[in-house]
């Protein structure tokens, strides 16, 4: 069985999947199977694509109907099988050191549940980026240096105060992401509630100084067409209510605070906002302002 599983769960530009697969067939490591599931995009070219391709550690599914990005999420996780779990964005790029160096520090600290190493923020032509929200979240991570572990409250608090992980570049023990799960009813923010169920488990995280991935922000993503009308605030609104009665109950304090505030994501509403209403979009206008004030 080889060491560490990518899942690629795929809907979208298929020539940004064509480049992320490409990235993980250039690692520098061997012991990888990718598996990727097409959730029925509107276009045969993929299934075209990986016909083509010959190397046997690639497997490529296509679902029936769609189940939605959280549905396939799910429906991925639970096909991983090797001890490692990378579940890699469709239009994100490993770069070739990166299988070699998670399973590597994934090793020195058999402690932790999942591994994030430095990023690199692209654009949608590849270019290195760094946007207001990328500062943001550079300025309050931990800083490794060159490694740092996180865990409990400490790791809870730190990322209700600002979501600063990178998802699709996080390397997970199978076991522990198994065990918890995506949540269902969650679309835009199963990654960190998935961080969130690992640190009241009492688990943790290691941080790394390697920029071995890269991160791509565009328009057409979909946490950015839900930002933009809107709906992703209804849903982190509601689950930031529900992360800070969880964590009273538990008795973390800080953490509770820190999901009542969730301060960065309400000056991410209103950087927005400002853009929406020169636009005159009154309804999405009026979701993003009622993220900001309550």
């Amino acid at each position: 069985m080889e060491k560490i599983d990518v899942l690629l769960p795929y809907y979208g530009d298929v020539e940004f999947m064509k480049i992320a697969t490409a990235s993980v067939l250039a690692q520098s490591y061997d012991h990888w199977r990718l598996l990727v599931l097409d959730d029925a995009y509107a276009d045969d070219e993929p299934a075209r694509w990986f016909a083509g391709q010959t190397d046997p550690r690639i497997t490529y599914l296509r679902n029936s109907e769609n189940l939605g990005a959280s549905g396939n999420f799910r429906k991925a996780l639970s096909m991983a099988q090797a001890p490692l779990t990378v579940m890699m964005g469709a239009d994100d790029v490993m770069l070739p050191g990166y299988l070699q160096r998670v399973a590597e520090i994934l090793d020195a600290y058999p402690q932790v549940a999942v591994a994030q190493p430095r990023v690199q923020v692209i654009d949608e032509y590849g270019y290195p980026i760094l946007p207001l929200t990328d500062r943001i979240k550079r300025f309050i991570s931990p800083k490794p240096a060159p490694e740092v572990v996180i865990g409990g409250e400490d790791m809870a608090a730190s990322l209700l105060h600002g979501g600063w992980h990178y998802f699709p570049s996080l390397a997970w023990r199978t076991a522990e992401m198994q065990r918890y799960g995506f949540r269902p009813g969650y679309d835009v923010v199963q990654d960190l509630a998935l961080l969130l169920d690992i640190a009241a488990g009492g688990g943790s995280m290691v941080l790394f100084d390697d920029t071995v991935f890269q991160y791509r922000r565009h328009s057409r993503s979909d946490s950015s067409v839900r930002a933009g009308d809107g709906r992703r605030f209804e849903e982190e609104r509601r689950f930031f209510c529900a992360e800070a009665e969880r964590f009273r109950t538990l008795g973390w304090q800080r953490a509770a605070r820190a999901a009542h505030l969730h301060w960065t994501s309400r000056l991410h509403a209103l950087s927005l906002l400002l853009r929406t209403a020169r636009s005159a979009d009154w309804g999405a206008a009026g979701l993003l302002w009622r993220h900001v004030v309550r």
